[in-house]
C-alpha cells in the first residue's frame, strides 16, 4: 500500500473568504482531500495574523470562526481533513526560534514576496519584527507536520524555497534527516488570478472589490451589476473589447456552457450586446456556483459551538504531530537534557 503524501495548506484570519480564494485555493483543497492520496491539514495562522494585526486582536477573533465555516461550506470534510488553528500548537513556536538561528537577517531581505507584502503593506522602516520573520514562521508550520506537498500560488515558491533552505541546513547540520523537503502543488497556469470587481488585478478586502462566499444573492446582484467592463463599450451597439473585461474572465472561470459564453465574446466584439445582458448572465451563473455554499455556511453558523468543537479536535490531533516532530527536533540539537 503507498503511503499517503502530507499536505499542509491554511489561511490568515483577516475576513471572510471570497470567491479568488475559492478558485484558487478552496476548489481544489476539497479535490485533493477527495482524492484519497493525501493526509490534509489545513492551518488557520492567526499567529501569522497577528504579526500585522496585533493592535486589532478582535478581528482575528471574530475572522477564525468566519474561515471555520468558509471551509466547511466549500466542502472542507473534518472526517478528511484536519483543520487546526496555529496558536493553539506551541511545538510551532519553538520551531520557530531553532530555524531563526539557521537563516541570516540578509537571507530575509532576499526573500522577494516578503519585500513585495511590505512594500504593499507600507510599513516603510516600520517592518513588524514578527512579520519580517514570517517565512521561518511558516518552514515551521511545514515542517513540523513534515508536509510534503503544499498548495500554494506561483508568488509563494520563495516561501517554500526558504523553507527547503532551512531543511537542508538542519538536516546537515545535526547530520540526521529528520525535517522533510516540501515541494509545491500549483493551481495550473491557464487559471490565473481571478481579479477584483472594479478590474484591479487582486481581489481583496482592503480594495472592498471581493464576492465573499457569505454574500447573499442582493448582495451578489449588486456586485455583479457594478463590475468593470470596457469603458470605450457606451452604447449596445459598440463593438466591445472582450480581453481585460473583467465579466468574461468570470465567465470563462464559472460558466459551464462555454460555448454560449464563446457566442456572447463574439457578439460582443462585433456590437449588439449590452454590459447589462451580460451581467445578468454572469449573475446567474454565480448565483448557481455559491447558492449550495452559502447553504452550508447558514446551516454551520446556526451552531459555533459545534464549528469550535471541530477546531479543538483538529488542534488537538495537530497537536500530537508537531509535538512529536519537535521532539525529534530537541533530539537532534541535543536539548532534551532530562529525557
Amino acid at each position: 500500500m503507498t503511503e499517503k503524501k502530507v499536505i499542509l495548506t491554511g489561511d490568515r484570519p483577516t475576513g471572510k473568504l471570497h470567491i479568488g480564494h475559492y478558485v484558487g485555493s478552496l476548489r481544489n483543497r476539497v479535490a485533493l482531500q477527495n482524492s484519497g492520496e493525501y493526509d490534509t491539514y489545513l492551518l488557520i495562522a492567526d499567529m501569522q495574523a497577528l504579526t500585522d494585526n496585533a493592535r486589532d486582536p478582535e478581528k482575528i477573533q471574530h475572522s477564525l470562526l468566519q474561515v471555520a465555516l468558509d471551509y466547511l461550506a466549500v466542502g472542507i470534510d473534518p472526517e478528511k481533513s484536519t483543520i487546526c488553528v496555529q496558536s493553539q500548537l506551541p511545538a510551532l513556536n519553538e520551531l520557530t526560534m531553532h530555524y531563526l538561528n539557521l537563516v541570516t537577517v540578509s537571507r530575509l531581505n532576499r526573500n522577494p514576496t516578503v519585500k513585495t507584502e511590505i512594500k504593499q503593506k507600507k510599513f516603510g522602516q516600520s517592518v513588524p519584527a514578527g512579520f519580517f520573520i514570517y517565512p521561518v514562521s511558516q518552514a515551521a508550520d511545514i515542517t513540523a507536520f513534515k508536509a510534503n506537498t503544499v498548495p500554494v500560488g506561483a508568488d509563494q515558491e520563495p516561501m517554500l524555497e526558504q523553507t527547503r533552505e532551512i531543511v537542508r541546513t538542519f538536516n546537515s547540520i545535526y547530520n540526521q534527516p529528520i525535517l522533510v523537503e516540501p515541494e509545491g502543488y500549483f493551481p495550473p497556469k491557464e487559471m490565473g488570478r481571478i481579479p477584483g470587481l472594479d478590474g484591479n488585478a487582486k481581489m481583496s478586502k482592503s480594495l472592498g472589490n471581493a464576492i465573499y462566499l457569505a454574500d447573499d444573492p442582493d448582495t451578489i446582484q449588486k456586485k455583479v451589476m457594478s463590475m468593470y467592463t470596457d469603458p470605450d463599450h457606451i452604447h449596445i451597439e459598440d463593438p466591445g473589447k472582450v480581453e481585460g473585461n473583467t465579466v468574461f474572465t468570470y465567465l470563462d472561470i464559472f460558466a459551464k456552457d462555454h460555448e454560449h459564453v464563446e457566442e456572447l465574446k463574439q457578439q460582443y466584439r462585433h456590437g449588439g450586446l449590452g454590459d447589462v445582458k451580460i451581467k445578468r448572465y454572469l449573475n446567474e451563473v454565480l448565483q448557481a456556483e455559491l447558492e449550495p455554499i452559502r447553504t452550508r455556511r447558514e446551516a454551520f453558523a446556526k451552531d459555533p459551538a459545534a464549528v469550535y468543537d471541530i477546531l479543538r479536535a483538529g488542534s488537538e490531533k495537530a497537536r500530537q504531530v508537531t509535538n512529536q516532530t519537535l521532539e525529534e527536533v530537541r533530539d537532534a540539537i541535543g536539548i532534551n537534557y532530562f529525557k
